[in-house]
């Protein structure tokens, strides 16, 4: 992996905002695709004495900065507050044509020393190079993916945190699933071939008696927007889509409506079994090098992301509108998106228990699914 970090910026100005834009299925509301640079500096966020909050001195002897990439979905959500108390949100307001409210870092986080810039894309896959190359220093992906990049980059890679757990639903357009067993002989859309939906999708299955290569049909494709197409063209099919994008099409298709969270499914599965695996979305990895030069950087992150979270898990309304300053999704979408996208910060023992957990179980259903081989110890960040 190369490093770069003796050229980064440490000055406290603002960077600028490019956004390029992939065009979705317009009913989707959602500013997805291409890449969103948003950069933001402790200089530009408002001093928060009286909040309540107290400033956080890094423990590294210069601050830095922190490029952050991260997905327009749920593990985006999750960090609007960070955003907004650094200041990045006030670019991609004016960018996306949105108000933001006067309630400048409502998710009341201490005052920040390091310089925090935000990559946003709508896969994993455009973002995972610059990340191996050096060019960002934490990445928000898939629970496998992490796994899978700790492997190929013989352990250049750490996982900081669970941010997203279950974000996954069964979506249908009509009233015929009402349990997992239903789906059998149903004709199944969804994108993530390859990844955790895939992976979970085809354990649930056959853990629950279902073969998903003779019992149902799985139409694999490449964007969720077509998902959303199929539905609209032909209702007897059903959809496995995460959020936010299954509430967009309850509001896109006449009388879609989730008909299960694959979420409880997971959880009622695994304890069928003896297995107390958590269904794992999402996590933040950052390259080993990084962690280890600037480890006060990333002790301020781990400090501020769980208030970012919990600002959003408790006021959808207000946090809605910051989502949709950041170009993920319509703020009417993500207010009723949030409660159903488990957004989470985990982090050291419980985070490994958690994560090691779901790796397992991926692994013994295909080793592949996590890179060949579980992780080592090394893998999991834990102060």
């Amino acid at each position: 992996m190369k490093n770069d970090d003796q050229s980064r910026s440490t000055e406290s100005t603002r960077h600028p905002i490019t956004i390029s834009r992939r065009s979705l299925l317009s009913g989707f509301a959602v500013v997805a695709g291409g890449l969103g640079l948003a950069g933001c500096s402790a200089g530009t966020i408002v001093d928060n004495e009286g909040s309540g909050s107290s400033e956080k001195q890094p423990t590294d002897s210069n601050p830095t900065t922190v490029r952050i990439g991260t997905l327009q979905g749920p593990t985006g959500m999750g960090l609007v507050g960070l955003m907004d108390a650094c200041g990045a949100l006030k670019d991609l307001a004016a960018q996306n044509n949105v108000e933001l409210p006067e309630n400048d870092n409502p998710a009341d986080i201490a005052k920040l020393v390091n310089t925090y810039e935000f990559t946003l894309a709508g896969s994993a896959d455009e973002l995972t190079p610059q990340l191996i190359q050096g060019d960002l220093d934490v990445l928000c992906v898939p629970a496998n993916l992490a796994a899978t990049l700790y492997q190929k980059t013989e352990g250049e890679v750490t996982v900081l945190c669970v941010n997203t757990l279950g974000v996954l639903d069964i979506v249908e357009a009509q009233d015929t699933i009402h349990d997992f067993s239903d789906l059998a002989g149903r004709t199944i859309y969804s994108a993530g071939r390859g990844s955790t939906p895939q992976f979970a999708l085809e354990y649930l299955l056959r853990e629950n008696g279902i073969d998903p290569d003779k019992d149902v049909t799985i139409q694999w494709v490449s964007e969720h927007s077509e998902c959303l197409a199929a539905l609209q063209s032909d209702p007897s099919i059903v959809c496995m889509l995460p959020q936010p994008f299954a509430t967009s099409a309850i509001e896109q298709v006449k009388g879609a409506r989730i008909a299960l969270d694959l979420t409880d499914v997971w959880d009622d599965t695994t304890a069928a079994n003896g297995d107390n695996s958590q269904l794992i979305t999402g996590v933040a990895v950052a390259r080993r090098s990084f962690v280890d030069e600037y480890p006060g950087a990333i002790d301020e992150l781990l400090d501020a992301y769980p208030s970012s979270v919990a600002f959003v898990n408790d006021n959808h309304a207000e946090a809605a509108k910051l989502i949709e300053a950041a170009g993920i999704v319509k703020a009417q979408i993500a207010e009723k998106a949030i409660p159903y996208c488990h957004i989470v910060c985990v982090t050291d023992s419980e985070m490994r228990e958690a994560l090691e957990g779901y790796l397992k179980t991926l692994y013994d259903a295909d080793p592949q699914s996590v890179g060949g081989e579980m992780p080592s110890d090394d893998f999991y960040y834990e102060e």
